[in-house]
């Protein structure tokens, strides 16, 4: 099932959130930026400069900045039919795709328990 992450009512790309962790309400899976990426793009660039991951030289001031902005951005998640997903976190982990050869991956923290039972009750675990 296609979820779409939106800022202000644009979009800024999609997940078909493949992998969950329902005891945690976790759920993530590649993400493929949409035409409203670039404004968030560098908050999330933000977090590679701060956390590597090699984890070498991780940077606090740097992700207590990240953690800020993330926050303000005020990301929505929303249902394959517009239903809005209520979240307390959403990550986009984008390591830069040129140099990695990974795509960015969405990640969020999903706290709708309604969400949860549809998906779970659902026969195709990907939806």
């Amino acid at each position: 099932m296609k979820h779409t992450v939106k800022l202000k009512g644009i979009i800024v790309g999609h997940s078909e959130l493949e992998h969950i962790e329902p005891g945690t309400g976790r759920a993530w899976g590649p993400f493929r930026p949409g035409l409203g990426y670039d404004l968030v793009q560098p908050v999330f660039a933000l977090f590679a400069q701060a956390a590597p991951k090699n984890e070498a030289s991780r940077d606090d001031a740097k992700l207590e900045r990240y953690y800020a902005a993330r926050d303000a951005l005020d990301l929505r998640l929303e249902d394959v039919t517009g239903r809005p997903i209520h979240t307390t976190t959403i990550h986009i982990a984008d390591y830069d795709a040129a140099d990695s050869g990974n795509a960015p991956q969405l990640e969020v923290l999903i706290s709708d328990e309604a969400y949860w039972r549809r998906r779970l009750e659902s026969k195709d675990p990907t939806t």
